[in-house]
């Protein structure tokens, strides 16, 4: 097997992680701390700053992959993500490792259509510029011959492992287990689409050893685009709880509650993804390879499972 380095440690870092170690993969993990939550056979966790090129290719010599799953604190995106993902690339350079970024959706900005990956990275927003910004980095090396790069896409995380800043997580789960009321950015029962977080994972690795892959974007192979009530629903189903009200947060609220919280400042700028139809098509990575959405009644039930455990 074959050594990787995973970058970030956070829900998809650390499924990306758990699966390269169960495959028999030897793993090195970057974080700031250095301190996993919990120590796995075959997983080397390392302390640095993954903005310093220099210690961050130091890292990666060896590994066949570097999986950039890192991202700074929403509120300092725009100061901090063009150092790291310069960073990714002098390190993916160095080694001669592909270069394997996790990105989202927020560089397409607002569209009135099925998101594909070739609609343009037109953004207005800062994060979604910056975010547009760190893949047509990696694009422009790769096209250049210095580096080998693959963008994988995802929308909002849903699943075991999701848990702080999850809309489908700690803002809602808790909630409904207890039969109390869900409160939700947006339009209740607009088309949304939920991307499985162990299908991120699956992506990540899939595409790290596909050749064909490389020099472009991919979509996580994703379910079909439901409502937050929908969801919401059927989680209280498989939880066996009564049906719980799922509400819209006020925007009065929402701006006074910017006020004093740096994350909800933040989310002004993606309001646009709750408030129509958010639905992602992932139609050309299941042409192209093997990866599948996870059937829904799986991920509900394994989401489930896993807050039970935590409560």
């Amino acid at each position: 097997m074959s050594f990787h380095l995973v970058v970030g440690h956070g829900p998809a870092g650390a499924a990306t992680t758990r699966l390269l170690a169960e495959q028999g993969h030897e793993v090195r993990v970057v974080t700031r701390t250095g301190r996993p939550a919990a120590p796995a056979d075959g997983v080397e966790h390392l302390a640095l700053d993954a903005s310093d090129p220099a210690r961050l290719a130091e890292a990666a010599r060896g590994a066949v992959a570097i999986h950039g799953c890192a991202a700074p604190p929403l509120p300092r995106w725009a100061g901090h993500w063009p150092a790291l993902a310069a960073a990714l690339c002098a390190a993916a350079e160095d080694s001669g490792a592909v270069l394997v970024m996790l990105g989202n959706l927020y560089g397409y900005g607002p569209v009135e259509r099925p998101m594909t990956e070739d609609l343009p990275l037109a953004a207005t927003g800062p994060k979604g510029r910056v975010r547009a910004a760190a893949w047509e980095q990696a694009r422009a090396l790769h096209e250049a011959g210095r580096i080998r790069a693959v963008e994988v896409r995802a929308s909002d995380f849903f699943g075991p492992g999701v848990t702080e800043g999850g809309h489908l997580a700690s803002r809602a789960v808790p909630a409904l287990l207890r039969g109390r009321p869900v409160a939700v950015l947006g339009d209740p029962d607009a088309p949304h689409s939920w991307t499985y977080l162990p299908d991120v994972a699956r992506a990540m690795v899939e595409v790290a050893g596909e050749e064909r892959a490389w020099g472009r974007p991919w979509h996580v192979p994703t379910g079909p685009a439901l409502p937050v009530r929908t969801m919401v629903e059927r989680l209280t189903a498989e939880a066996g709880t009564d049906p719980v009200p799922v509400r819209r947060l006020s925007p009065v609220l929402l701006a006074a509650g910017g006020l004093v919280s740096p994350l909800l400042r933040e989310l002004r700028e993606t309001r646009y993804q709750f408030d129509r139809p958010f639905v992602v098509d992932s139609s050309a990575y299941e042409a192209a390879f093997t990866v599948r959405a996870t059937p829904l009644e799986e991920q509900i039930a394994a989401t489930v499972a896993r807050w039970r455990e935590r409560s």
